[in-house]
C-alpha cells in the first residue's frame, strides 16, 4: 500500500471515529438530576468546596431530617456528585 493511500484511510478512519463519538454524545439523554435550590437554606453551600458542603446534607436530608430522601435514592454520601450547585 502506498503512503498516500494509507494517509487517506487513516483520515477516513479518524473522521468516522469522531463522527461516532459526536453522535453518541448528541443522543445522550437530557440531565434529569435536580439542581440545588438557590434559597436561603442552601446559599451557604454554593461557595464551599464539595466535600465540605456534603457533610451538612444529612442534617436536613437524612433519615430523621426535614426532607428525608426516598428509599430508591442512590448512595447518599456524594450529594454534589450529581446535584449541581450552579
Amino acid at each position: 500500500m502506498d503512503k498516500k493511500l494509507k494517509i487517506i484511510l487513516f483520515n477516513i478512519l479518524f473522521i468516522a471515529v469522531c463522527a461516532g463519538i459526536f453522535l453518541f454524545l448528541w443522543n445522550a439523554p437530557p440531565e434529569t438530576t435536580r439542581k440545588i435550590p438557590h434559597d436561603e437554606d442552601h446559599l451557604r453551600f454554593v461557595e464551599m468546596k464539595k466535600k465540605a458542603a456534603e457533610k451538612f446534607c444529612g442534617d436536613c436530608h437524612g433519615e430523621k431530617g426535614v426532607y428525608p430522601l426516598p428509599e430508591t435514592h442512590p448512595p447518599k454520601y456524594r450529594c454534589l456528585f450529581c446535584h449541581k450547585r450552579k
